[in-house]
């Protein structure tokens, strides 16, 4: 046991960093568009959690943007003074799945959905 130890003890940062990035890689699972309509439908307050989510990854994907434009990076899509609002994040998940249904199926994450109804409606002019 001892021995076991020894060997064991100069690797365990390496082995944490592992098990930790294990952990992290399993909790951030994205909701595909299946699991929102099916929360939607089978939830007694599915409607509202999941527009919960849908603002959550708004909220995401928008400090995403802001944080490449801090590092320099051109981002996917600006918002330049224009109005996006929590309570927009239903119509333009809608609108997107709507415009381009033939782009999406139902085993794609709703942030790729929501990434492109931002990217086609707040496109960069700078």
């Amino acid at each position: 046991m001892q021995r076991a130890a020894v060997l064991l003890l100069p690797r365990l940062p390496a082995l944490l960093l592992a098990l930790a990035a294990g952990a992290i890689g399993a909790g951030a699972q994205a909701m595909s568009i299946r699991e929102l309509r099916t929360l939607e439908a089978s939830e007694k307050d599915g409607k509202a959690y999941a527009s919960y989510y849908l603002v959550g990854v708004l909220e995401g994907l928008r400090e995403g943007v802001e944080s490449s434009q801090r590092n320099g990076q051109v981002p996917p899509f600006c918002i330049e003074g224009r109005r996006l609002e929590p309570s927009m994040a239903r119509s333009l998940y809608q609108t997107e799945l709507s415009r381009n249904a033939d782009s999406y199926e139902a085993d794609m994450p709703v942030q790729l959905v929501m990434a492109g109804a931002l990217r086609n409606s707040y496109r960069c002019t700078r």
